[in-house]
């Protein structure tokens, strides 16, 4: 597999230093460097061009084209595997691990502009299956939000759950060029299998919807006390184990309920993502209500910040 992605100087420089301890000793012609990431050669060209190559580069690229987006505002990238093919894989399901008793985790919010990042794991009792499975539970982006808020309630009554909220006002304090997303997502992983598990021991397997490597998810967590280790990464595993399905649908509710929030403090409905859309509504609050407004309900770092105080700049306000 190979996938290119284009991207900006802000993130050409945060990828030099990324892989600074992984270049390997040749470079290519054009490139500024190559680098050996897990199973994925990383070639970054001077030209911009991001090239991820190995049977893992999806997983490599994904941090990356999501910081494009941030830092960009959108991103282009191509995948070797997708030319010529319509319809996306299907995701092969191990039977083993989807009929087992299991503990899962998963986020939402950390692509949208405003609202929390949320996290919640939940224990799933392999005789519970079939009662997840005729509710129809899948992960949370192929149900409607209506679906979920009609489902989650009866979910709730029947599976243990743990989720941690983090709200705009403590991700904008923790947010750093050392306190990345993905770092605040293996905190906020760890924390909630701790949690789960304290009650709910007699699980087969631990399982998180992979964001980023093994490795570096426990480097992320290298300063914690409490490190919960024993975790199978899966990608895609909210369409794998339920309890990752369940995890993701029930982080979804509480973050429609918190966006519900923010749209009555404002007094209108709160976009989700980081879209043109999203821009407009921010500028509105910012105009409106004031820019400091913005620190309680948005992720500053995103790239619509600084569109909303071009905006703002240019208008005299």
């Amino acid at each position: 597999m190979t996938i290119t992605v284009k991207i900006t100087d802000k993130t050409k420089d945060m990828m030099n230093e990324f892989y600074k301890d992984m270049i390997r000793p040749k470079t290519p012609q054009y490139a500024i460097f190559q680098a050996q990431d897990g199973d994925t050669v990383v070639t970054l060209y001077e030209s911009g061009k991001a090239v991820f190559q190995g049977k893992d580069a999806d997983l490599a690229s994904e941090y990356w084209i999501e910081t494009e987006k941030i830092n960009a505002g959108s991103v282009h990238y191509t995948n070797s595997d997708d030319k010529g093919k319509k319809e996306k894989k299907e995701v092969k399901r191990d039977y083993k691990l989807y009929s087992a008793t299991t503990v899962g985790s998963d986020e939402v919010g950390t692509g949208d502009y405003f609202g929390p990042i949320v996290v919640t794991a939940c224990y799933v009792n392999k005789e519970n299956i079939p009662f997840l499975e005729e509710l129809g539970v899948r992960d949370s982006k192929k149900l409607t939000d209506e679906k979920i808020l009609e489902i989650v309630p009866k979910i709730i009554k029947v599976i243990p759950y743990n989720t941690v909220i983090l709200s705009n006002i403590e991700y904008n304090e923790r947010y750093s060029e050392n306190i990345n997303m993905n770092a605040i997502k293996a905190i906020m992983h760890n924390k909630v299998l701790n949690n789960i598990t304290k009650e709910n021991t007699d699980y087969e397997y631990a399982v998180v919807d992979q964001f980023t490597y093994p490795n570096a998810y426990f480097g992320y967590l290298k300063n914690n006390n409490n490190i919960f280790k024993n975790i199978t990464f899966l990608t895609k595993a909210e369409d794998q184990v339920l309890s990752v399905a369940c995890a993701s649908i029930i982080s979804r509710y509480v973050f429609i309920k918190e966006m519900g929030k923010i749209s009555a403090k404002v007094g209108f409905l709160i976009p989700k993502g980081a879209s043109t859309a999203v821009d407009e509504c921010a500028y509105k609050i910012a105009r409106e209500l004031g820019f400091d407004e913005l620190k309680e309900i948005a992720k500053l770092n995103f790239k619509n910040t600084d569109k909303v105080k071009a905006l703002l700049e240019h208008k005299g306000e």
